[in-house]
């Protein structure tokens, strides 16, 4: 039992090392019998004082505590498949968010009046949305009830017309007696099992030759012409449902990804966002576009609260442009300049910063012809600065073939990126090109050398606590043009101020990470 309680206790702690030293503490020579019965409580018997008893009670009743919370905790740690499992409401629970990675809307309509009157007039996007249980069992009762309904019409047909009073109700073996003076209605009906198989022939036009109308009755052959309308009515109705709920573009969408996490570093110079989106499947989305809105709270000028504010973001491929020649995975880009909404957002602020950035993807699949549209957003959390996508995709010279590993889809490596805001970086740049700035910068303090190990990831909680943000390199990402100015000395006393050249700040010269 000792055993078996040592490997599944949790490892110890240096404070519970106190009480596991004193339990193995043998100096005391008299030992101590305990009897624990139901819920009394431990009772030493022995000849040793008080102190010592007392001692010896308080260190059994701490190992019995220490025992029960490490087997709860035991029971209640999750097992190897769910401890990884992140359901569509566990994760609502972790985190709040609009859009779930896997494109679901979190948002649930409340308080709609006369709610399922609305449904109802709009039976069929209703049946389309629902779940297959639900389609498939409305799909089975609109046939059973529209079998059975026709069923007892014929039954009633036969019954007023007279055609079932030569059955004798006391032997159901009774022989058909014919009359001689009346036709049926329909011919070799018995009863009602008889009138729902005509029901059945008739609705879905069967035909086996037992059973067929006369010209006896004129409302049979009415109520023939409409069950072939109504049979032919539900037939279309309910596999255009089954159809459109198999064709949907929304299973399209299911092959289309997105990246993980987004990312953030600079290129030609300019901090921007990126993440990445690519499509598994060989027939291709045509006419492919991809937006971005980032939802967040605003307060206006006159003091309103807007706690979803949306905003578009300009993204787009490496061209700029937001149409995606779409035949391998792409990396969207937003540049974060002076129009962008990210634009005063340094590295420590994302990891304050409250929003949340919808990405979607829309097009026409190739096969159907339908628009289809993939979501999924990024919190800041989701967010690594100083990071930048590894290439996918390669050439192989056996084949001939370009390939699309999709292994590194998702993943990243760090590059030299500065902590500061790109609206703190273009500042910076603008008074490094004025006389005399970057003596002033220097003087000031705002450049001071720092020298740090590790670049920037959001979900670093040392960053966090130790309340300083740090990166591998204090180096500018390009050389920052500044104007170097020049004093002569003249004959007459007075200084005569020249602008020269043009120099580049070195990266190794230069350290700006530390200004934020």
């Amino acid at each position: 039992m000792t055993k078996i309680m040592d490997e599944r206790r949790p490892p110890e702690s240096p404070g519970d090392l106190a009480w596991t030293k004193l339990l193995d503490d043998n100096s005391t020579p008299s030992p101590v019998i305990v009897k624990i019965e139901g819920n009394q409580k431990e009772s030493p018997t022995s000849s040793d004082p008080p102190q010592i008893a007392g001692r010896r009670q308080s260190i059994l009743g701490a190992f019995q505590r220490q025992i029960r919370l490490s087997l709860k905790a035991v029971s209640d740690s999750p097992g190897p498949i769910t401890r990884y499992r992140q359901t569509r409401f566990s994760s609502r629970r972790v985190r709040k968010r609009v859009i779930f990675k896997h494109g679901d809307c979190n948002v649930v309509q409340g308080n709609v009046a006369k709610r399922r009157r609305r449904y109802m007039q709009d039976i069929f996007t209703t049946l389309v949305d629902a779940q297959w249980r639900w389609t498939l069992l409305v799909f089975a009762l609109s046939f059973l009830l529209s079998w059975t309904a026709f069923g007892i019409i014929w039954w009633l047909i036969m019954y007023t017309h007279g055609d079932l009073d030569h059955l004798e109700p006391q032997d159901p073996h009774v022989q058909l007696i014919q009359n001689k003076s009346t036709n049926p209605c329909v011919t070799e009906i018995y009863g009602f099992t008889s009138c729902f198989l005509f029901s059945v022939e008739t609705q879905h036009t069967i035909g086996y030759g037992n059973r067929y109308i006369t010209e006896e009755c004129p409302e049979a052959i009415f109520i023939m012409c409409l069950q072939s309308i109504m049979g032919v009515f539900i037939q279309a109705f309910m596999v255009g449902i089954v159809f459109a709920k198999l064709s949907r573009p929304k299973k399209r969408a299911q092959t289309l990804l997105f990246s993980r996490n987004a990312v953030i570093c600079h290129r030609d110079g300019v901090p921007c966002l990126m993440f990445r989106v690519g499509d598994m499947r060989k027939s291709h989305i045509i006419e492919a576009h991809v937006r971005a809105q980032i939802i967040r709270k605003k307060v206006t000028k006159e003091n309103e609260v807007l706690p979803f504010y949306q905003q578009e973001l300009q993204v787009g491929a490496d061209g700029r442009e937001d149409r995606l020649m779409f035949i391998w995975p792409t990396t969207i880009v937003h540049r974060i300049d002076k129009h962008s909404p990210l634009y005063a957002l340094s590295a420590q602020d994302m990891l304050k910063e409250r929003f949340e950035i919808v990405v979607m993807l829309e097009g026409v699949v190739e096969s159907t012809g339908m628009t289809t549209q993939a979501r999924s957003s990024y919190l800041p959390s989701e967010i690594l600065w100083g990071h930048r996508f590894e290439h996918v995709v390669a050439f192989r010279k056996e084949t001939g073939e370009y390939e699309v590993d999709y292994t590194l889809f998702n993943n990243t490596y760090e590059v030299d990126t500065p902590l500061c805001s790109a609206k703190q970086l273009d500042e910076l740049r603008a008074e490094l090109n004025t006389p005399n700035g970057l003596e002033r910068l220097c003087s000031s303090g705002l450049l001071p050398r720092v020298s740090s190990a590790a670049s920037l990831d959001p979900a670093s909680e040392e960053s966090g606590d130790s309340g300083r943000l740090q990166m591998r390199s204090c180096s500018v990402p390009n050389g920052i043009p500044i104007t170097e100015t020049h004093h002569h000395q003249q004959a007459n006393g007075h200084k005569k101020t020249q602008s020269g050249r043009r120099l580049s700040v070195k990266h190794e010269t230069l350290p700006v990470d530390s200004m934020c």
